[in-house]
């Protein structure tokens, strides 16, 4: 991944159905659409918060607009491993952190 790449958490989603926030705009408006990345992990993540079509095709939309990483299969084990060395943190978050690790964001 370069550097200038951004991993989008699913808060900028979620800020962004519930409030009408235009970050594709800003975000657009700052990066390229191939530097902003979404995980499988990340997308679940928000799915499960959407109630209705029409935030889900928003969501289709937005996230179409991205570059889709890969989870790795190391990911699991690299997880665990995140998980042993501390406090202990929501999977979603181990995940997250351990697919940025990877791809250097």
């Amino acid at each position: 991944m370069k550097p200038e790449s951004v991993l989008l958490d699913s808060n900028v989603f979620i800020e962004y159905m519930q409030n009408g926030r235009d970050h594709v705009r800003k975000l657009l408006s700052c990066y390229d659409s191939t530097d902003l990345v979404i995980w499988g992990v990340v997308k679940a993540e928000v799915l499960r918060r959407i109630k209705s079509l029409k935030a889900r095709a928003q969501l289709e939309s937005f996230s179409s607009l991205m570059r889709y990483a890969p989870t790795p299969v190391t990911t699991w084990d690299q997880t665990w491993q995140l998980d042993r060395k501390g406090r202990v943190f929501p999977l979603t978050d181990l995940v997250i952190a351990t697919c940025a690790i990877a791809e250097e964001a």
